[in-house]
């Protein structure tokens, strides 16, 4: 009786299913309740913020109340920081699995990445839930409040290109810490700025001179978050310059620079 011999697409697909597995039961059971802290992070940010700006009087930001507008930036971003970190570190969390000829880092990489996708969609659900159940629409006028998003295609586009944009990134700068990983220490630091300058819990709008508003356009990701809230309420005010073709003219080009390097140091990243 001869051995069933598998095609490329099927060993491909039975990695990813394992690499999946190992990774959902750590990010889900590695610690207690470090499932509820998936949900809980995102709250305590959200609702911290919200509290902050309504204190200085700021209750809506484009004509989206200010707890949706945060909570519609603060979704998109997550989503692209957690889907980084998670590539960057995949390397070094899943070196075992390197000994077996079959695993590359680039599945590593993928599935990393489509954990992160998997896990924030209910994630995001539960929060606009809570959210409109709590009674917070997207629009703050009393007599005819906006409940639900005007254009969920735009949405979905833009957190799919934050998510490819996470994914590429995450691709180089954990190649380019193989080479040097003093970087590691960089990104921690940059971690919290990096809500910031992205707009994510402050509005850039607001606290940027408009001369000077361009320069955060450089970012990707604040062309993602200001299209995640155009399409919560296509009346919003963006940020002049945002570009769904950008951010993943962005995206697309760090995928193919982060495949070319992991092409080009193939060796060198499975080396301890």
């Amino acid at each position: 009786m001869t051995a069933k011999i598998r095609t490329p697409a099927q060993i491909m697909l039975s990695v990813w299913w394992a690499i999946f597995l190992r990774e959902a039961l750590d990010r889900l059971f590695e610690a207690r309740a470090a499932w509820l802290w998936l949900l809980i992070e995102p709250i305590i940010y959200i609702s911290l913020h919200a509290f902050g700006l309504e204190t200085f009087r700021i209750h809506q930001v484009g004509g989206i109340a200010i707890n949706m507008w945060i909570i519609a930036g603060f979704i998109g971003f997550l989503l692209w920081r957690r889907t980084w970190v998670q590539v960057l570190h995949g390397i070094d969390s899943n070196r075992a699995f390197f000994a077996y000829r079959q695993v590359k880092p680039f599945d590593v990489a993928v599935v990393r990445a489509l954990l992160e996708l998997f896990l924030m969609v209910p994630i995001s659900i539960v929060i606009i839930a809570i959210a409109m159940g709590t009674g917070h629409a997207i629009t703050p006028e009393a007599l005819n409040p906006v409940w639900l998003p005007a254009d969920p295609l735009l949405i979905i586009a833009s957190l799919l290109g934050l998510w490819l944009f996470g994914l590429g990134f995450g691709m180089i700068t954990s190649a380019a810490m193989r080479f040097v990983p003093e970087l590691d220490h960089i990104f921690k630091l940059i971690y919290l700025p990096l809500y910031y300058v992205s707009g994510a819990l402050l509005p850039i709008s607001l606290f940027v001179p408009e001369p000077y508003q361009y320069l955060f356009l450089v970012n990707p990701v604040v062309h993602g978050l200001e299209l995640i809230r155009e399409g919560f309420l296509p009346t919003y005010h963006t940020l002049a310059g945002v570009s769904l073709g950008f951010l993943y003219a962005s995206a697309l080009g760090s995928i193919l620079i982060g495949l070319a390097m992991y092409k080009r140091f193939a060796t060198k990243l499975v080396m301890r």
